[in-house]
């Protein structure tokens, strides 16, 4: 799909820096390579140069180093020239103005990872793994980025489609040649294929779940009764005064959310009001956002004072609370009257830490991590490959045809009613990778990214 003009965006951060990346892309690639550096022929290709950015009216701009990538043999798949000057923003926008002047236009959000998808540098999943590297906010997130870039998604919908191709051709050879001396037709082998494909397909979907903590963070609540330190741990785990800390019982009427950074994974950490016996309308509210914030947690500290009787929870928390996401933390080990609570959730996790005498907060952080990694659903396929939301929702397509087919395989019914359900299941299974023709769906999907990439 050639290009009919060329594109052009700054790819690197607005404000100044040490280097700035100008990117172009388009047939007038080649030539300006010569024209900007004053030289009879293009740039040869691949190789770094350095030399003086001259403008349209010979006048040096900056010294800057330019790099030359041929058709077909670039991330876009068109002549691409990158042009790297220093990061002043005042020099940055003179180099964007004179090769506009030059007919150059300003590229649109996403449009060099849109122009690489339509050139088949990359399938769709590979696009979206672009953003979502850009994106990514943890080391776990960045892992699964760059399995996507790097094709994951594409090699696992490829093999599903093989499949499903090879259970069509069992079925359509009855179809297509019933008068052929072929053995009777057979669909307990077609059937149990069909069976294994459900499974994966379903397990696949279900990464989804983890797609979105990866992006979203794990949401962990601190929950417990008002001054046990839930504000003062808040503080301490993200190095500052994010919450207010009070000897006040019920100081903090409502959650209060920050994020940080537990081993490998991102956390969005929620301080909740104290759960108790609410003095005024206001503070039943902010007790109530407790409850209902709980619904959708991932993860809960649960804090008591050592010097104080162990707490009573409300029902619907506890039902939230496994020994898999929760932690007990044990605050205040420092008081000459604090105790132990082994047997309070004695099933649970235990922490033991004074924050007021800076005791047992890195052996809690150390547990903290490795509960994450127990109670958050790791993928199940062998491979792992992690889904995204769109993923998703053309894989449940896939899947319900391959449910329709192996209810009609079961039922006995036609070999060409059959098929037609195996043919929508590949077709949905191939919006994943953009096996479809979509303009509104694409439009949406680069919109999300950041212009010069």
């Amino acid at each position: 799909m050639p290009a009919t003009d060329t594109i052009v965006a700054l790819s690197t951060p607005a404000g100044e820096s040490a280097i700035a990346v100008i990117r172009l892309s388009g047939p007038a690639c080649s030539a300006l390579s010569a024209q900007i550096l004053g030289r009879e022929q293009a740039l040869p290709p691949r190789y770094a140069h350095f030399g003086t950015y001259q403008d349209v009216a010979g006048a040096s701009i900056d010294d800057c180093v330019f790099t030359y990538f041929e058709l077909g043999k670039s991330f876009t798949g068109e002549a691409m020239l990158e042009i790297a000057p220093h990061g002043n923003p005042l020099i940055v926008q003179k180099i964007l103005a004179d090769l506009m002047s030059r007919g150059c236009r300003s590229a649109e959000p996403g449009e060099f990872t849109r122009t690489a998808f339509l050139n088949g540098k990359m399938d769709l999943s590979q696009a979206e793994a672009v953003s979502d590297l850009i994106r990514a906010r943890s080391d776990r997130s960045i892992e699964v980025a760059q399995r996507q870039l790097h094709g994951s998604v594409g090699r696992k919908m490829s093999e599903l489609t093989d499949r499903l191709l090879s259970v069509m051709a069992h079925l359509e050879a009855y179809i297509d040649f019933p008068e052929e001396d072929l053995p009777s037709e057979d669909q307990v082998g077609p059937a149990s294929e069909l069976r294994k494909l459900i499974i994966e397909v379903s397990e696949l979907i279900d990464t989804q779940r983890y797609t979105a903590l990866l992006h979203e963070g794990v949401k962990t609540l601190i929950i417990g009764e008002p001054n046990v330190g839930k504000s003062s741990l808040i503080n301490a785990l993200t190095g500052s005064d994010r919450s207010i800390v009070s000897d006040i019982p019920g100081t903090t009427r409502d959650y209060i959310s920050a994020f940080l950074m537990v081993g490998p994974w991102r956390i969005e950490i929620l301080d909740t009001a104290g759960l108790h016996e609410a003095g005024d309308a206001i503070e039943q509210i902010g007790i109530n956002h407790t409850i209902e914030q709980a619904e959708t947690a991932d993860f809960f500290l649960l804090m008591l004072d050592a010097a104080s009787p162990s707490p009573a929870l409300p029902e619907s928390l506890l039902a939230r609370m496994t020994p898999k996401n929760t932690i007990v933390i044990e605050n205040k080990i420092d008081l000459p009257n604090a105790s132990e609570h082994h047997d309070f959730m004695a099933e649970f996790k235990h922490a033991r830490i004074s924050l007021q005498a800076h005791v047992g907060l890195q052996a809690f952080r150390e547990l903290w991590t490795h509960s994450i990694e127990s109670a958050v659903q790791q993928p199940n396929a062998t491979d792992g490959v992690v889904v995204n939301a769109r993923h998703a929702n053309a894989l449940s397509e896939a899947c319900d045809s391959l449910e329709l087919a192996a209810q009609k395989m079961k039922d006995g019914d036609l070999s060409e009613l059959i098929a037609s359900d195996l043919r929508a299941a590949v077709e949905s299974i191939g919006k994943v990778v953009g096996k479809v023709d979509n303009e509104r769906m694409l439009d949406s999907l680069f919109k999300q990214f950041c212009i010069g990439k």
